[in-house]
């Protein structure tokens, strides 16, 4: 039989005990679903290259849930986790110009962000308004 001194399992990362009667709290900084929308746009581009430069994105990147696109503007739909809207808006004004090169994608610029939490999505689907389900998933024109 092997012996362990009290408070080494702990500190080994091990499990410990809750006394009976104590409450668990969830830390108020766990991550938390934003749903966001880019849009972007600029000069007209093919539009099998929008396209492809979409699909690489979103191949590279599986979190990607929609994109609808033309030859002079797109708009991606995602779900993002991040701590607070300002996480997951800074890594929403990454994307574009992070992966132009990777995937691709036209020099266009960012014109729009929209950045809503999970139960404020569900709200305004639930009333009818605001964008719709992003069915079917994927890379679609507009």
């Amino acid at each position: 039989m092997r012996r362990v001194r009290p408070g080494a399992a702990a500190s080994r990362g091990g499990l410990t005990s809750v006394t009976a009667g104590e409450t668990y709290e969830e830390p108020a900084d766990l991550p938390r679903l934003w749903h966001v929308t880019l849009s972007v746009s600029g000069e007209e581009a093919p539009l099998h290259e929008v396209r492809r430069g979409l699909e690489q994105l979103a191949h590279d990147h599986p979190f990607l849930l929609t994109s609808r696109y033309a030859n002079d503007h797109a708009e991606i739909r995602y779900w993002e986790e991040a701590r607070d809207l300002h996480d997951a808006a800074a890594v929403a004004l990454r994307l574009w110009g992070e992966h132009r090169q990777t995937a691709k994608l036209p020099p266009w610029e960012i014109v729009g962000l929209e950045v809503i939490d999970r139960e404020t999505y569900h709200q305004r689907i639930a009333e009818g308004y605001g964008p719709p389900p992003a069915t079917p998933v994927g890379v679609h024109p507009f």
